[in-house]
């Protein structure tokens, strides 16, 4: 059997406040209904961006509470934004389902190694998805704010210098960071990230496949 080779990308991962605080059904009500709005986000983006779903994304992997996202690689850097989006969305989804609290978000750019998994569907494993996933234990940070990996943030950094028309959609929509945030992670390991958020916000489609922009 051959393996494909590790992909160096984009991962988000995103957390569903307070989930595991509701009733079995409240659980069901609530990631049905995460994931039909975000359902509906991509297809969004991927409409408004004439580029199919593989362009976009490697693969989506359930939590339970949750969900990680896996960037195409051809699309690294792009992550911060789409996480960007995720929150964008999710605070719309709050005025519409008083059960749903909101999303932690975390963007991290490293190794994931994709398999076929027992049902014949791609799956991913690797330790990229188990730093991301760290970051989520940084503590006070507000629903609002994307919690940025250090790589994630260089990734992000050099997308912008390749596409300048994002460069300039990101100062006209006030994009923001905090300084560098260190944290001890629950492995006593010490992280170090960027909390970024948006000052106005709003769904930013992903470059299209021949790589010219189309925003909203």
């Amino acid at each position: 059997m051959t393996h494909k080779k590790f992909t160096n990308t984009d991962i988000i991962l995103i957390d569903i406040i307070g989930f595991s605080n509701n009733s079995t059904k409240d659980q069901l009500e609530i990631i049905t209904y995460l994931t039909k709005s975000y359902s509906k986000m991509i297809r969004t983006l991927l409409n408004n961006s004439q580029m199919s779903f593989s362009k976009m994304i490697e693969g989506i992997i359930p939590t339970g509470d949750g969900f990680y996202c896996i960037l195409n690689p051809r699309l690294k850097g792009y992550g911060v934004i789409l996480g960007l989006n995720f929150i964008y969305f999710a605070e719309l989804m709050i005025k519409m389902n008083k059960k749903f609290s909101g999303v932690k978000v975390a963007v991290h750019t490293g190794e994931v190694y994709p398999f076929i998994d027992i049902l014949g569907h791609t799956n991913f494993i690797g330790e990229g998805l188990n730093d991301c996933s760290r970051f989520l234990q940084i503590k006070n940070v507000s629903p609002t704010a994307l919690i940025a990996s250090k790589d994630a943030f260089l990734s992000f950094e050099k997308f912008l210098n390749i596409h300048p028309d994002f460069k300039e959609l990101m100062i006209q929509r006030e994009f923001k960071r905090s300084s560098l945030q260190e944290f001890e992670d629950k492995h006593g390991r010490i992280r170090v990230t960027y909390l970024v958020w948006l000052r106005h916000t709003g769904i930013i489609n992903p470059p299209n496949t021949n790589f010219n922009s189309l925003l909203m």
